[in-house]
């Protein structure tokens, strides 16, 4: 698969898991703007089988190339970026993996039981990507007991291997040109932003401002039944020039940090 049937492919599946990232597309392309996708996340675990470098194998293979890398010591993550080489409208790419040795042993043995039920096949295959959970239907209570720990795994016990977030370019868009004008847009929307750190991380000294909204709390059927936990999340960035006039193009950690708490329990509004 080329880049573009990529990420057509993961953008029909987070807009069906997530029908409110369907709706933040159609607000802004209803406007008139032209929604552009900075970088889109996916999250895994650093066993060799499906870390960075598993999951980076179709995009390596679709032009593109490693361009940063980011540790986040209080989530216990390490990440990386890549970009395309040719085409610098196609996303950026951003992997992240959870060091599953810094957690308890029932973390380690619950990560392990879990990839060993991949199809070896499927851990060989460019289709990872966007197989979403290859394993059996999870406990809600092995849900809560990972989420004690780290709501990053226990994200990915759910729900496998998916983007985790698309992310609109705000520097594409004309009418929202600050990211303070889309996080006001959002919430006359009825969106509730993630404010971990502040509604906007980093400042355009940073080169970069990011924000997102909460998650879509979806329904999900876990072996004692059905319960609502939160998904998938859109996210917004604002980039500057750096002092050569280019654009900068990575991320900052300490932004990103708090970016990932977009996916962390909440309670829906009556």
């Amino acid at each position: 698969m080329n880049a573009k049937e990529i990420f057509n492919k993961l953008w029909k599946d987070y807009t069906e898991q997530n029908p409110s990232a369907k709706k933040v597309y159609d607000l802004f392309s209803n406007e008139g703007e032209d929604v552009q996708n900075d970088h889109i996340a996916f999250r895994t675990f650093d066993d060799k089988r499906v870390n960075i470098d598993v999951l980076a194998k179709p995009f390596l293979k679709a032009g593109y190339e490693e361009k940063g890398e980011y540790h986040f010591e209080q989530k216990h993550l390490y990440a990386k970026h890549f970009e395309h080489k040719d085409d610098t409208s196609m996303p950026r790419v951003f992997i992240s993996e959870l060091i599953t040795e810094d957690f308890s042993k029932f973390l380690q043995e619950k990560v392990a039981e879990i990839i060993n039920q991949i199809p070896s096949n499927l851990l060989e295959s460019d289709e990872l990507i966007h197989s979403g959970r290859q394993w059996d239907r999870p406990s809600y209570e092995n849900y809560q007991k990972l989420r004690e720990e780290s709501e990053y795994a226990a994200w990915l016990y759910v729900y496998g291997f998916r983007a985790n977030h698309f992310t609109v370019s705000i520097n594409a868009l004309k009418k929202f040109d600050s990211i303070y004008k889309v996080n006001q847009f959002l919430k006359d929307n009825g969106f509730l932003m993630n404010d971990s750190g502040g509604e906007v991380k980093g400042k355009p000294e940073d080169l970069l401002e990011q924000s997102s909204i909460k998650s879509e709390i979806i329904k999900v059927d876990f072996q004692e039944g059905t319960y609502e936990i939160p998904a998938c999340y859109y996210e917004f960035a604002k980039r500057y020039p750096d002092e050569r006039g280019n654009l900068y193009s990575g991320f900052i950690a300490k932004s990103a940090d708090k970016i990932f708490e977009s996916t962390d329990y909440y309670k829906k509004k009556a």
